[in-house]
């Protein structure tokens, strides 16, 4: 076999960069479909310049190079590699964060003749083939080519274009183990239970470009952020059957605009064969879910969210993925993107397997995939899931199923290193968006930057305070004063991290039941104690997320093959709780100083948190932009309505009831202080002035300074 190989050297920040095109020349017996090559093929210089200029060559030829070839240079088996060498050489050691238009399935055409060309990795095959629905399955018809040291095996297919149903065959080089993949970076698969991986484009015309160029606001740590927690298939349905993303696109935001929140955190997306698992053990982790509709369906379902105004924030699970065999697992015959030791390479918890975050190839895969989400599908944000299992070697292990790390510690240090630069990749590339670590550990730094030891993300989700606060709310009130502390040690740490509080998904399902269920007493007293705990949520300082149906006190446990009960909201206690935190939002997210400083300790203070005789907490909520208009918030975890409560506050003059939880449109007993109440020079509290309350039953209220109180104290 001979070849023509043209060759490019490009000086790139100080070292060489070798760009080659190289047409292999052979005589094959040829198929059906084939036609003989053209007899002269034009390599533009403008494709090696824009392959230069993607990699920072300093130098750029600026020539058109004609090559001849034979006129006997057959169309099917000559293979104009996809990848060049600077990607293999990106692949290989770990730091390629595009893989998703190099490998998996792409169009293309060679020598006039439409097809597509596929790719994929497997270093340890003896032998790799495409087959689908085109060749009848038929594994011995479309071999693909080694390239070498990569790993990697490409091949192009005539004929054979988008729609077009597939697996890899792959025979290994050990013990003839044979075995169909899906393709790990196919953007569409079959629906479950089907698995094969179908050929598609990423073409769409995207229609959001206000939001686009204004979303670094949206996602500043100084904006408001209430995110409403969706899974896809059980927000709403349409009878047994899950709504599409374009189905759903319309009523979700306009319901999410409605009830005020700023973002929608969706449930994993990727595609996932167990529906059961809600999408956190994915098989194709650059797929969007065919069970809603196409790549395209769900770009539509974002699109429309960023024109109403709605970031979009998805759960990505880089550490763990499932054991099915036309899956990751086991790939080419040997543990590829797992660890070969189960000890390290098998999550107990799950019965999944953990990703070698050692491997230069895999860390590749998953940098790409999450900015394959970030880039082509506008996601706003990233949701990290479990990150206490990556961070710890003993995660959900007893003694001895476990490996110490080189130095003997239980630290995974390869994972470690791995998220950090996953954070410095992400938002060197999108500076706009946010990645949250759901971590469910002390470990330090989480959302600090990595140049000081930190972890690099955005956001940290405080799981101590959802555990603190539901285990408090489930106390009958009498002896909630013993537990005091569940209500106020959240402040000793609230500003280690940039915190988001979650009343997520996790907390009801598995037998925990619904949220209003939690509650104790009878059903007044039980939504009574729901609104409080909002209340209590958003009185604090952090950002914060509610699971769907949440915001309407659902009464049974999530079920994710079931819609919400919408119905509930014909009953007055779900419908005027809905109109709480519908209120609560619009508060949260129209005055500075519930949100402005949510990640720092100059925009809180507590007022009064010694009250645990009568289970009562007032605290002060601060703003950078508005520091003359406070916000004061006064908690009573009691059903005893406090009459006469004194509160130190900052400045004389008229303070406005803002909200009221007992308030009768909220499903309360309408106790409360008549809108509003004047200050008195009365010392207390530290402060100079102090107001007179009435604290409702179970209740929350909210004030602050009026209109001229607050211009006199801003003068």
């Amino acid at each position: 076999m001979s070849s023509v190989s043209l060759w490019f050297k490009l000086s790139v920040n100080g070292a060489r960069l070798a760009i080659e095109t190289t047409y292999e020349m052979a005589t094959r017996k040829k198929k059906e479909g084939t036609t003989a090559a053209p007899r002269k093929r034009t390599a533009r210089a403008k494709k090696v310049a824009d392959e230069a200029q993607t990699v920072g060559a300093d130098i750029v030829p600026s020539v058109t190079i004609e090559v001849d070839l034979p006129s006997d240079s057959p169309q099917t088996g000559v293979s104009v590699p996809q990848l060049s060498d600077w990607d293999y050489h990106l692949f290989n050691e770990g730091s390629h964060t595009r893989l998703w238009e190099k490998l998996g399935s792409h169009a293309a055409t060679r020598d006039g003749v439409k097809g597509t060309m596929f790719a994929v990795w497997a270093p340890n095959a003896a032998s790799v083939s495409v087959m689908g629905d085109w060749n009848v399955w038929n594994p011995d018809q479309h071999a693909l080519e080694h390239r070498g040291p990569s790993g990697i095996w490409e091949g192009f297919v005539p004929h054979v274009g988008k729609g077009a149903h597939y697996k890899f065959h792959i025979r290994s080089k050990f013990n003839d183990y044979r075995v169909d993949k899906a393709d790990p970076f196919a953007v569409m698969q079959e629906t479950p239970p089907e698995t094969a991986s179908v050929v598609w484009d990423l073409d769409y015309e995207w229609q959001d470009g206000d939001w686009m160029r204004d979303r670094a606001q949206h996602n500043a740590f100084t904006a408001p952020m209430s995110i409403y927690e969706v899974h896809l298939g059980s927000w709403r349905r349409d009878g047994d059957r899950p709504l599409t993303y374009r189905e759903m696109a319309g009523p979700l935001a306009e319901y999410v605009r409605k009830m005020n929140f700023t973002h929608v955190e969706i449930l994993p997306v990727m595609e996932h064969p167990f529906y059961g698992s809600w999408g956190y053990q994915c098989t194709g982790f650059f797929a969007p879910s065919s069970r809603y509709g196409t790549p395209q369906d769900l770009m539509y379902l974002i699109d429309v969210l960023h024109q109403n105004d709605i970031g979009v924030i998805l759960d990505w699970v880089p550490s763990h993925f499932p054991t099915d065999e036309h899956g990751l697992s086991y790939f080419d015959g040997t543990h590829l993107f797992e660890h070969a030791d189960p000890r390290k390479g098998f999550q107990p918890d799950w019965g999944s397997l953990v990703f070698n975050y050692g491997r230069n190839e895999v860390r590749s895969f998953l940098l790409s995939s999450a900015l394959y989400w970030l880039g082509v599908f506008h996601a706003d944000g990233l949701r990290v899931d479990a990150v206490a299992s990556m961070l710890y070697l003993d995660y959900s292990r007893k003694h001895g199923e476990w490996i110490p790390n080189e130095f003997g510690g239980r630290e995974n240090i390869e994972a470690i290193a791995f998220l950090r630069r996953l954070n410095e990749d992400v938002y060197k590339a999108h500076p706009d968006v946010q990645v949250i670590a759901e971590e469910s550990t002390a470990w330090p730094m989480v959302s600090r930057p990595t140049y000081v030891g930190g972890l690099g993300f955005g956001m940290k989700w405080d799981m101590g305070w959802m555990h603190d606060s539901l285990r408090y709310f489930a106390l009958d009130p009498i002896h909630r004063k013993f537990h005091h502390n569940d209500l106020t040690f959240r402040i000793m740490y609230a500003f280690t991290e940039n915190f988001l509080l979650p009343l997520s998904h996790d907390e009801v399902v598995h037998g925990k039941g619904s949220l209003i269920r939690k509650m104790p007493g009878d059903e007044w007293r039980r939504f009574a104690n729901l609104r409080l705990l909002f209340a209590h949520m958003y009185s604090q300082p952090a950002k914060k997320l509610m699971f769907m149906g949440c915001e309407f006190g659902q009464w049974r446990e999530w079920n994710h093959d079931a819609s919400l009960d919408w119905d509930q909201l014909d009953s007055p206690p779900n419908a005027t709780l809905q109109r709480w935190v519908e209120d609560l939002n619009k508060a949260y997210r129209t005055i500075p100083a519930m949100h402005e400083l949510d990640l720092s300790p100059d925009g809180f203070e507590w007022i009064d948190c010694c009250d645990t005789e009568n289970s009562i907490v007032v605290l002060m909520r601060k703003s950078k932009s508005q520091p003359e208009q406070p916000v004061v918030v006064a908690l009573n975890f009691t059903p005893i309505p406090r009459h006469n409560y004194q509160v130190g506050v900052p400045i004389g003059g008229h303070w406005s009831e803002v909200l009221n939880s007992d308030a009768v449109v909220y499903g309360g007993s309408g106790q409360g202080n008549m809108g509003g109440v004047d200050a008195a020079p009365i010392p207390l509290h530290g402060r100079k002035w102090s107001v007179t309350l009435t604290l409702p039953p179970l209740g929350a209220v909210f004030l602050s300074p009026s209109a001229d109180v607050a211009d006199d104290a801003g003068e």
